[in-house]
C-alpha cells in the first residue's frame, strides 16, 4: 500500500513536470513567432539626426535610423549607412537641399559621391536663375532670404510721368548674394538677389532692369494667388485743386493724396 502511494506520487510529479516543460516551449515558440511577425512589418530607414544644410557633406554624425512600416516605405529611401557614407578614399555625398532633423534621407535629396552641388540644383523644371540688383531700400531692408516669395515692382519715368507697375508675382528667391541656404534666418543687406523664373519671365525681367528701378515686396507664406493689379502713376497721387481767395487770379495749390490700404490722407503743398 505504501509502495503504491509512492509510485502514484512520482507519476504525478513526472506528468506535471512534463506539462510545464511542454507549456514553456509552446510559450517561447509563440512569443518568438509573434516577435518575428512584428519585425517583418517594419524596416530600418535612415533619417537625419540633425538639420543638414544645403551643400553640406553627409557624415555619420548627421544620420540615424528609425523603424518604418514596410508597406509604406518611400521610393529612394536608404536602409544602410554604407550607401550614404563615403569610404576613406572616396569623395562624400552632399545635401542637394536643406534636410530637417528627423526627415527621411531620399536619393533625390543627396548628390552622388563627389558630385558638385550648386544653386542650379534648387531650380525647378523649365526655370532659370536670374540675378537682380538691389539695395536695402529695394530689397525690403535686407529681410529677403532664400526660399521667400516676392513680387517685383518696376518704377520708371520722370517727374509727373513717373509710374510703377508690378511686373512679376509670387517669384521664389533662391539666393541672396552668395547665400542659398533656405534655413538661414539672418537678414542681410544684399547687392544681388537671385530668383527662379521661367524663360518668358527672364525676358520681361531683363527689359525691366534696363527700363527702370526694381523693388521687391515680400509675400505672406499663405498668399499664393496672383492678383489683378493696375499701373499706378504719379498723377494718381497728385491732384491740383484751386483755392478760393476772392481775387481774379486764384492760386493753385498741390494736394498730395496718400493711400494706405483703405485709408486716404491729404496734405496741401503751397
Amino acid at each position: 500500500m505504501r509502495f503504491s502511494a509512492i509510485f502514484t506520487a512520482l507519476t504525478g510529479l513526472a506528468v506535471a513536470g512534463g506539462s510545464v516543460y511542454v507549456a514553456r516551449d509552446y510559450i517561447q515558440f509563440d512569443t518568438g513567432t509573434a516577435s518575428a511577425a512584428v519585425e517583418s512589418e517594419t524596416v530600418s530607414v535612415v533619417v537625419a539626426s540633425r538639420d543638414i544644410s544645403f551643400g553640406e557633406e553627409i557624415e555619420p554624425g548627421s544620420l540615424t535610423t528609425i523603424e518604418w512600416p514596410r508597406g509604406s516605405v518611400p521610393v529612394g529611401v536608404f536602409t544602410e549607412y554604407d550607401d550614404l557614407i563615403a569610404a576613406a578614399s572616396m569623395p562624400s555625398r552632399r545635401a542637394r537641399r536643406a534636410i530637417a532633423q528627423g526627415e527621411l534621407i531620399l536619393n533625390n535629396k543627396v548628390s552622388d559621391f563627389g558630385e558638385k552641388v550648386t544653386i542650379v540644383q534648387t531650380i525647378g523644371d523649365d526655370h532659370r536663375a536670374m540675378a537682380i540688383e538691389v539695395d536695402a531700400e529695394t530689397a525690403v531692408g535686407g529681410f529677403v532670404t532664400p526660399g521667400d516669395r516676392v513680387d517685383i515692382v518696376m518704377t520708371t519715368g520722370e517727374k509727373r510721368d513717373m509710374h510703377a507697375v508690378t511686373i512679376l508675382q509670387n517669384i521664389r528667391v533662391i539666393g541672396v548674394d552668395q547665400e542659398s541656404d533656405e534655413q538661414t534666418d539672418q537678414p542681410v543687406v544684399a547687392r544681388t538677389v537671385t530668383v527662379a523664373v521661367t524663360p518668358d519671365q527672364v525676358q520681361r525681367l531683363a527689359l525691366a532692369q534696363r527700363a527702370g528701378r526694381l523693388s521687391l515686396t515680400l509675400r505672406s507664406v499663405n498668399d499664393t494667388e496672383d492678383k489683378a493689379l493696375t499701373m499706378t502713376r504719379l498723377n494718381d497721387l497728385l491732384v491740383d485743386e484751386p483755392q478760393e481767395t476772392g481775387s481774379d487770379e486764384e492760386p493753385v495749390r498741390t494736394i498730395v493724396r496718400v493711400r494706405r490700404g483703405t485709408d486716404v490722407t491729404e496734405a496741401i503743398i503751397n
